[in-house]
């Protein structure tokens, strides 16, 4: 899948402490950049267990910054877990790298 452009404006920086969570960090960066991502791909391109991968979605998921849609798979007739970052998880990811930008740039008010 070719990589997400962001078509969002600038936003105003924000410090999210659900998003600056290490894995919940990484996952964000992961869907920021594809339309939506399958459970496995995220969980092991991570490399994580199931049961962490499925705990840090459901919080990304609970903000409402993550969705989550189940639909067959294409090589079987088992159903899968797709997770797609929202325009609100978006901002919120967006936000909080522009905060720490800035921060690692030494504003700090």
């Amino acid at each position: 899948m070719p990589p997400r452009k962001s078509r969002h404006a600038p936003v105003e920086p924000r410090f999210d402490p659900v998003i600056h969570e290490p894995m919940r960090l990484r996952i964000c960066g992961i869907l920021a950049t594809v339309d939506e991502l399958q459970f496995a791909a995220i969980r092991d391109t991570l490399g994580m267990n199931d049961a962490a991968c499925s705990k840090h979605l459901k919080t990304l998921a609970d903000c409402g910054y993550v969705s989550v849609s189940k639909r067959e798979a294409d090589d079987s007739r088992h159903m899968v877990r797709w997770y797609a970052m929202t325009p609100t998880g978006r901002t919120a990811f967006e936000a909080h790298l522009a905060e720490i930008k800035r921060i690692a740039a030494g504003i700090v008010d």
